[in-house]
């Protein structure tokens, strides 16, 4: 494991990619909100586009795939927004600040659980609308809540916009439509469906889409999880946070979502 200085070196070095230098690299920025399958897709165009993508590691000197959660600024380098159903971010982004996993996260876990300070982390549907409430106003990283990252981008139309859902709903014919908005089609050469083979859940975690393996960051990897998670409660919650981010971004057609059964 590495030691925190340098992670956080790595870290800043991004940072300053990701907000001016990297675009005069010609560098391409993966932004998503926290768990919404951006690094995923990060490292599929990266494959593609013959390009590195330095993950939770040093740069290279050459331009680059990088991957970040950032709202939008003056010199950003050209983005894709990577959009997840905010109520999926929370389950997955709930099990990322509760419990350690393989992606150096145990600060953050730490600094979560000091501060709701659960009986039983592990009970997520007991826990999910105190934790939803603290992730839309008190929690630090990453500065910014789901919806607020979605008021900022949606209307981005100078960057190129994918979803999770329609990555793993059909994931060749989306990358290949990614990388025709970015005017930067892959190599003739390269097989796009040997791309996202290489880097689909399977491949990546050893185990079917499904599968939960908590303590892993490819926990579960699947579509509308929310729905085993969220109790009455939950749902009231969210949707007073962030009901009208999810409507706006077609995850709902109105408010009936959080009394359906």
């Amino acid at each position: 494991m590495r030691s925190r200085l340098v992670r956080r070196s790595d870290a800043a070095i991004r940072w300053c990619l990701a907000r001016g230098v990297g675009r005069l690299r010609g560098d391409l920025l993966v932004n998503e909100y926290p768990k919404s399958g951006g690094s995923w897709i990060a490292g599929m165009l990266g494959e593609a586009l013959d390009m590195p993508f330095p993950r939770n590691r040093h740069p290279t000197l050459r331009r680059c795939v990088l991957h970040g959660h950032a709202l939008p600024g003056i010199g950003r380098p050209r983005s894709v927004i990577v959009w997840r159903d905010g109520r999926d971010v929370m389950v997955s982004w709930y099990h990322h600040c509760m419990f350690p996993n393989d992606r150096e996260n145990r600060d953050l876990v730490a600094q979560t659980r000091a501060a709701l300070q659960f009986d039983d982390p592990r009970d997520v549907r007991e826990n999910l609308p105190t934790f939803i409430d603290y992730a839309f106003g008190r929690q630090a990283h990453p500065g910014f809540s789901w919806s607020a990252f979605a008021d900022a981008w949606l209307d981005h139309g100078a960057s190129v916009h994918t979803s999770y859902e329609a990555m793993r709903g059909d994931p060749v014919t989306e990358l290949r439509r990614v990388l025709s908005d970015l005017d930067a089609p892959a190599d003739p050469e390269i097989d796009v469906e040997g791309v996202v083979g290489r880097h689909s859940f399977a491949a990546q975690a050893g185990r079917d889409a499904g599968t939960e393996k908590r303590g892993s960051f490819l926990r579960k990897g699947i579509v509308g999880d929310w729905k085993n998670h969220f109790s009455r409660d939950a749902r009231e919650v969210f949707h007073r946070c962030a009901g009208d981010a999810l409507i706006r971004l077609g995850y709902a057609s109105g408010p009936d979502w959080v009394t359906e059964s």
